[in-house]
């Protein structure tokens, strides 16, 4: 058996693991790294190490940390009821509100399951009180994370630029996040009509909750937290600064001046994120180092129908993400597509953004940390019944999305 094929077939493994076993992604590639770098491929410890990726490392902490700080203060809660109080009672609004709201929480840099955790048991709550379709709720939620995921400041849109920089790929990273929006916007709106939401009530005699004044109250720290969000999007998008290294800056200064409510900010940084796209970037450059990247683009290439190939790659990125991580798929294809795209016969942007997309809009899966979430919100509901909603629903994107993106993104750049 050949070193590739012995190197492929331990990255399927540690897929397998990880979805079966619960076990995180990050820590498993780590140590696919280190035995299939030592045993396979003949390195050191140095070498391994060079394809730690040390510019997304600190992307993800710093972007993390400050959102942290955000949710300590209470300045997330205040964004997510301001937005909630400006339905002002119309109930239809309320899951285009949600998707909104977790949209933005995205954008500005909250992981996607983080944004999820926050906005999925008030949509939740609100689906219970006014009879509004549970699944509805759950999945403009899970859409609106996904819609405002990919945008130049986000940790998905940072992670995706910066492998398409490192492996010196044509990108773009407006069309990355105006695809994913416009897509996430349109099956939102699908399902919108399908799950009664023409058929919601425009108004509601009954006043939302009471306000809570403390909730409700802009104070000093929560003030300073959304200047600092939008110095992060001027500093980015205004003069091209380093996202993480920005973010982290702000979070230490904000750390500073109000140590109290940030003292368990450190904690809440999404570590288990941190090490699963650390650890499955380092073993990916190993499989670079040792060819196997040449090696699989090759196989799919030699398939002899380059659009046919652009589509496997894409349902194996959706079908792979259903059950595993978006982020840790995303980070494997993209670096795996490398050779098929070097042919010229695909385009890049459209290629990496399908693959981008078929990836990630899968989360409404009851078997992703998203939909999970979704699943663990819902009150006054039957699970069982919930889950296999999600389920069903989860398998319908699998199986439609992937071929839409295709024909929209990849067919038309062919040539």
């Amino acid at each position: 058996m050949s070193a590739e094929l012995i190197s492929i077939l331990v990255l399927v493994a540690v897929f397998a693991i990880a979805t079966t076993r619960s076990v995180n992604m990050g820590a498993l590639s780590f140590t696919a790294a280190f035995a299939v770098g030592t045993l396979v491929a003949g390195l050191d410890a140095e070498g391994i190490f060079a394809g730690f990726p040390g510019d997304l490392f600190v992307v993800l902490v710093g972007v993390t940390y400050l959102f942290a700080l955000a949710r300590a203060n209470g300045t997330t809660d205040w964004l997510v009821h301001g937005a909630v109080r400006l339905v002002g009672g119309r109930v239809a609004l309320i899951p285009w509100m949600m998707f909104a709201v977790t949209g933005l929480l995205t954008a500005i840099g909250a992981v996607s399951p983080a944004a999820v955790a926050i906005v999925a048991p008030i949509a939740l709550g609100f689906a219970s009180r006014y009879q509004i379709s549970p699944l509805l709720m759950g999945v403009m939620v899970v859409h609106g994370a996904q819609g405002g995921g990919f945008s130049p400041i986000s940790v998905y849109g940072a992670i995706v630029n910066g492998i398409v920089d490192k492996e010196d790929l044509p990108g773009s990273p407006i069309v990355l996040f105006l695809a994913s929006l416009l897509v996430n916007l349109v099956i939102a709106a699908i399902l919108f009509v399908l799950c009664g939401g023409l058929k919601l009530p425009r108004h509601v005699a009954a006043k939302d909750e009471a306000a809570d004044p403390e909730r409700d109250a802009l104070n000093p720290a929560r003030i300073t937290t959304l200047f600092a969000l939008a110095a992060l999007v001027v500093a980015v998008l205004g003069f091209n600064l380093d996202a993480g290294l920005t973010a982290i800056t702000l979070a230490a200064a904000l750390s500073v001046v109000w140590p109290k409510s940030s003292r368990d900010a450190v904690g809440q940084i999404t570590w288990p994120t941190v090490l699963l796209i650390c650890g499955v970037l380092t073993y990916v450059a190993v499989l670079e180092q040792m060819g196997t990247i040449d090696y699989a683009g090759t196989s799919v290439s030699q398939i002899g129908v380059p659009l046919l190939g652009a589509l496997l790659i894409c349902y194996i990125g959706a079908l792979v993400s259903a059950f595993a991580s978006s982020v840790g798929i995303m980070g494997a294809l993209i670096p795996l597509a490398i050779p098929f795209l070097a042919l010229g016969d695909i385009g890049a942007i459209g290629m990496v953004t399908a693959l981008a997309i078929s990836s990630t809009v899968v989360d409404v899966s009851p078997f992703s940390t998203n939909g999970a979430l979704v699943l663990a919100s819902a009150a006054e509901v039957d699970r069982e019944r919930f889950f296999r909603q999600l389920m069903i629903y989860g398998g319908i994107v699998v199986a439609a999305v992937p071929p839409i993106v295709w024909l929209a993104l990849v067919v038309p750049g062919f040539g």
